[in-house]
């Protein structure tokens, strides 16, 4: 093999591996209780410093973070039991008038999902299959086991009967099927939503306005002021307190209950008892 034939393999690798890091950092903003690598590495060093610098790093602000992050996902999961509208931590998109084409097209959803799931009623099915629980020492009316394979691949096609979550009520024997969640990346457009689950039957929901506390507050930020449960809601406000603002976090959700007995119950915000 030539020098230029091995030279010229070599570049192609590189750039391969160069797309597909980019690929992963994009995509795992769309999975829930993943922030990308750029997020996550918030007030480090570069990644150019020396490993005595590394070493050498404010754990004090890595505990600051984790626990951020920790709080945004509790309010987060607070947040999905009790939508009801928009609010300065939620969006949700606007219900379209409702059409018979787009009701033929979330039954089928609802069919295709029912069929792709039956096998995880079995909930230790799920876990065999990869699915992770989220937040499972936090009592939940509902859990999310989520496939983060599953997440990074609805990024880029809708599969209806493999969805990034699972969402499951625990009982005193472990845990019941309930229904499923499909996720988007954040920067996904409404009419992108829409052409994947019609928006005149479901309502996509967006966790919005996070302020992560500054170095200052320590290792007991005012959870009051900060996180997806604060006050704070604006750029403006959380510089103001010194803080990082994120205008969106997580990603697109929409939960679907394909166990319910009509079609506008299976896409509604709640699971009907």
């Amino acid at each position: 093999m030539s020098a230029r034939s091995s030279v010229a393999r070599l570049l192609g690798h590189a750039l391969m591996a160069s797309g597909a890091l980019f690929i992963v950092t994009v995509l795992l903003a769309a999975m829930p209780g993943h922030n990308p690598p750029a997020e996550q590495a918030a007030g480090q060093q570069s990644a150019g410093a020396s490993s005595q610098e590394m070493a050498g790093m404010n754990h004090d602000r890595t505990a600051v973070d984790d626990m951020a992050q920790r709080a945004s996902e509790r309010a987060a999961v607070d947040d999905m039991a009790h939508m009801q509208s928009d609010g300065p931590h939620m969006h949700m998109t606007a219900m379209r008038r409702k059409n018979p084409a787009d009701l033929e097209r979330a039954g089928r959803i609802v069919s295709e999902l029912r069929s792709g799931i039956e096998k995880y009623r079995d909930y230790r099915v799920a876990l065999n299959d990869g699915y992770r629980i989220f937040l499972p020492e936090i009592p939940q009316p509902e859990y999310h086991f989520t496939s983060y394979r599953n997440g990074f691949l609805s990024a880029m096609r809708f599969d209806t009967s493999a969805p990034t979550s699972l969402l499951y009520r625990k009982t005193p024997g472990g845990y019941e099927l309930v229904g499923a969640m499909y996720t988007m990346p954040k920067r996904s457009t409404e009419e992108q939503l829409n052409d994947r689950v019609p928006l005149s039957v479901a309502a996509w929901h967006l966790h919005t306005n996070l302020c992560m506390p500054p170095e200052t507050e320590g290792r007991n930020p005012d959870w009051m002021k900060f996180g997806l449960k604060g006050s704070i809601s604006t750029e403006e406000a959380c510089n103001a307190a010194g803080g990082t603002f994120h205008r969106s976090v997580f990603g697109w959700m929409v939960h679907v209950y394909p166990y319910e007995n009509s079609v506008e119950k299976a896409f509604a915000a709640h699971r009907h008892d």
